[in-house]
């Protein structure tokens, strides 16, 4: 809850130093000047709203939608050794994070892989592949789990939530300004909004979204190279360098649509794709690792 009320304190305090930025540059009054009458502040707030609503619905249904598009089939009872030696696994590693129990889940792929996810760190999700049950020994199991609990313990995925309002909301006000700007400013349209206003704020919004999402994973790359430290902690350095090596030798596909960002399996180096990497690459990791 501290991490929720510390990012919308941050929110709101670059909020008003964009207002008074703005102010000082005296684009208000430029603007003023054109005939455009936009309450700044006002659009920043409205900003805000669209921003991190959608940011927080999508956390809020994040383990249902995980369940529904992955088909988690959650452990209720264990039916087998696999299943009691996962449910134990992850509860001593949870009591040893300091988390609540989460979830936990299989779901059908031949791919070694996991993920976690959920908006409180003491009611979230954690699930594994079946390829990983199967391809992995219990070590490095051990640690590709130790390293979802820190996920989980991190609070990261309330951070990314958080971190995505934050990027919606600006994107979003700038690209709404640089629309007013071109459409009042530079083509003198003295009519309403015309299409000068809804063709550049479309192609800005563009823009700031491809900048918004590097930033958006270069924050994902650094929070990797945490969980790794921390399921090095919970199951053991060797262990973790063991599971990343493993995964490494495997041939590997990100999980779809949001949940790339939230499984174990790496990226490859690949030039201006670097930028836009949810993981680091596997031999930067176990480096990291190494060196620690």
């Amino acid at each position: 809850m501290s991490r929720i009320f510390l990012f919308l304190a941050t929110n709101i305090a670059v909020l008003a130093l964009v207002s008074i930025v703005f102010q000082v540059l005296g684009i208000e009054g430029i603007l003023s000047r054109n005939g455009v009458d936009l309450n700044l502040p006002a659009l920043l707030v409205m900003s805000a709203v669209i921003g991190f609503a959608g940011s927080f619905i999508s956390l809020a249904m994040s383990k249902w939608a995980a369940k529904r598009s992955m088909g988690v089939e959650v452990i209720e009872q264990p039916r087998s050794q696999t299943e009691q030696w996962l449910i134990s696994t992850v509860k001593a590693q949870a009591e040893k994070a300091g988390i609540g129990m989460p979830e936990v889940g299989v779901f059908q792929s031949d791919q070694p892989n996991a993920f976690a996810t959920g908006m409180n760190r003491n009611n979230a999700l954690v699930a594994v592949s079946t390829g990983l049950l199967q391809r992995m020994n219990a070590d490095e199991a051990e640690a590709v789990l130790g390293h979802e609990i820190s996920h989980v313990a991190n609070g990261d995925m309330v951070t990314m939530g958080l971190l995505q309002g934050v990027i919606n909301t600006f994107v979003i006000f700038l690209s709404r300004v640089i629309g007013f700007v071109v459409d009042r400013v530079v083509l003198k349209n003295e009519r309403g909004l015309g299409i000068g206003y809804f063709v550049s704020s479309i192609v800005a919004q563009i823009f700031l979204s491809v900048l918004a999402t590097m930033i958006a994973m270069w924050f994902s790359r650094r929070r990797e190279y945490r969980a790794d430290a921390g399921g090095a902690a919970l199951a053991g350095k060797q262990k973790m360098i063991a599971a990343l090596r493993r995964l490494q030798s495997s041939e590997q596909e990100d999980l779809p649509g949001e949940f790339a960002a939230f499984g174990i399996a790496g990226d490859k180096k690949g030039g201006i794709k670097a930028l836009f990497m949810s993981h680091p690459p596997l031999e930067d990791r176990i480096a990291a690792l190494e060196r620690s």
